[in-house]
């Protein structure tokens, strides 16, 4: 958490004293995640690529209590523990989306299930995302048949500032709360561009980029002055000032008293609630990249980024993240110039972060392949990427924007043991996930239907295998 005060109307930073800042994200709905038991596993003789740039041939991964245990060659099974025979096959950590829709835009996509953009105002940092998942959205399942083990929620990109997303571990539950990924940070979904000025353009704005970007501001003019309020010093006297009238803020909406959409703000200023923009042009990725620094936040991931190859060494050298598509372009103006080889430029300034993301039901299915298309792109630019790199763009690299790297994302000892078996290399077209472990526990087989979870909503719905 930074210990930061952002004082007066033009933002400005000041040395806070040496005092816990106030925290704006104490959780009323706390995961109730509970990890399937399970016994020890040892996945043996199979190509593992550990998401950390190694590459294992006739490699083995030993997983116990939920954990990796130990990844390495000729590992010894504890007693027992189910053997796994990976010969042929290749072994990865599960595929972390660190931009999703499910649950909030489930299928199927009919208007009852429209959760994802509450489309009343430009700014709604008020609302979190996880109230509107879904759990029986059958799309999770079909995720999870494509290796996805974790996954970030968001809302959709009509509004300045959708609100708060939600990273959900991908198990069959009733409640989101069940899938809620213990400890990991909010992220706040902000938008660049055409989206909310064709959402707001006829309903009193903002309907220009410049509108845009004084939107923004005014909303984080808000937070820094709430935050400012309700500094360290200023504690004792917080409870009165959150019931005196005649101190709200420029939209008018707190009425001096606490408030949900500067309580995400505030969040997001102290480093509690990672930042996440959906962005196209690097104009005005440059642009929100002076807006987080006028404001005291810190941008994880620009999300989208077809022009993320402009300005790659920048990116790199303010540790955000590119979450990309593989070659979407050209469907609205700003995805105009976008090139095939954007991820691999990149990834290739030091210290970079390139994601593979989907934002879409359906590339959720399939994000090694999409991983694949930008090698192919690369290798036909004179870029080699190797497969024990480019692992990170759907892994570690995906955890690390999310916050959750400490737990999972790549096969390290003491990580969280989510795992994926492959058939053959999970960049070929016939790659299919034949084995998904959850922290352990094997929730999904390929050649096993009762390993294949059914949600709710499709028992006894028609299906056709």
């Amino acid at each position: 958490m930074r210990h930061l005060l952002i004082a007066g109307l033009a933002g400005a930073v000041l040395c806070a004293p040496a005092l816990a800042a106030p925290r704006f994200v104490d959780d009323p709905y706390p995961s109730t995640y509970r990890a399937i038991a399970a016994g020890p596993v040892l996945i043996e003789h199979a190509t593992v690529l550990t998401g950390t740039g190694q590459r294992i041939d006739d490699g083995d991964v030993l997983l116990v209590d939920g954990k990796v245990q130990a990844v390495g060659r000729g590992l010894q099974a504890p007693a027992g523990a189910t053997r796994v025979d990976g010969s042929g096959k290749w072994v990865t950590p599960g595929i972390i989306d660190v931009h999703s829709h499910l649950g909030v835009y489930p299928s199927p996509g009919v208007k009852a299930h429209g959760d994802g953009n509450e489309m009343t105002a430009p700014v709604t940092a008020n609302v979190w995302a996880e109230h509107s998942v879904w759990p029986q959205d059958p799309g999770f399942g079909a995720a999870l048949a494509g290796g996805v083990t974790s996954l970030q929620v968001l809302p959709g990109s009509a509004n300045l500032v959708g609100g708060r997303g939600v990273t959900l571990k991908n198990v069959a539950a009733t409640t989101y709360q069940a899938m809620k990924f213990p400890g990991a940070p909010w992220g706040l979904k902000m938008a660049c561009g055409e989206n909310p000025k064709r959402v707001y353009g006829g309903k009193g704005g903002p309907a220009t980029r410049m509108g845009n970007v004084a939107g923004y501001r005014a909303a984080f003019i808000d937070a820094a002055e709430y935050l400012r309020k309700n500094a360290p010093k200023q504690q004792e006297t917080r409870r009165r000032w959150w019931s005196r009238s005649g101190d709200n803020d420029s939209s008018g909406d707190s009425g001096g008293k606490r408030d949900l959409k500067l309580d995400t703000l505030a969040g997001a200023i102290n480093g509690d609630i990672r930042v996440h923009i959906h962005c196209y042009r690097a104009d005005e990725m440059a642009t929100m990249i002076d807006l987080s620094k006028e404001f005291g936040f810190r941008i994880a991931a620009f999300h989208h980024g077809v022009e993320a190859y402009k300005l790659a060494d920048r990116l790199a050298q303010e540790n955000i993240c590119g979450a990309l598509w593989a070659d979407w372009w050209g469907f609205k103006m700003e995805a105009f110039d976008g090139i095939q080889e954007n991820i691999a430029l990149v990834d290739r300034p030091a210290n970079s972060c390139a994601i593979v993301h989907s934002d879409s039901e359906e590339g959720i299915q399939r994000l090694n392949q999409e991983a694949a298309k930008a090698i192919a792109n690369a290798r036909r630019a004179g870029i080699a990427i190797a497969p024990e790199h480019a692992i990170a763009w759907l892994t570690r690299n995906a955890a690390k924007a999310l916050g959750i790297e400490k737990q999972t994302g790549s096969l390290e000892p003491g990580k969280m043991a989510d795992v994926v078996v492959w058939n053959g290399s999970p960049f070929s077209s016939y790659a299919l996930a034949e084995q998904v472990y959850i922290d352990g526990a094997q929730v999904y087989d390929r050649h096993d239907r009762r390993l294949q979870p059914v949600s709710d909503f499709m028992l006894g719905q028609e299906v056709s295998r």
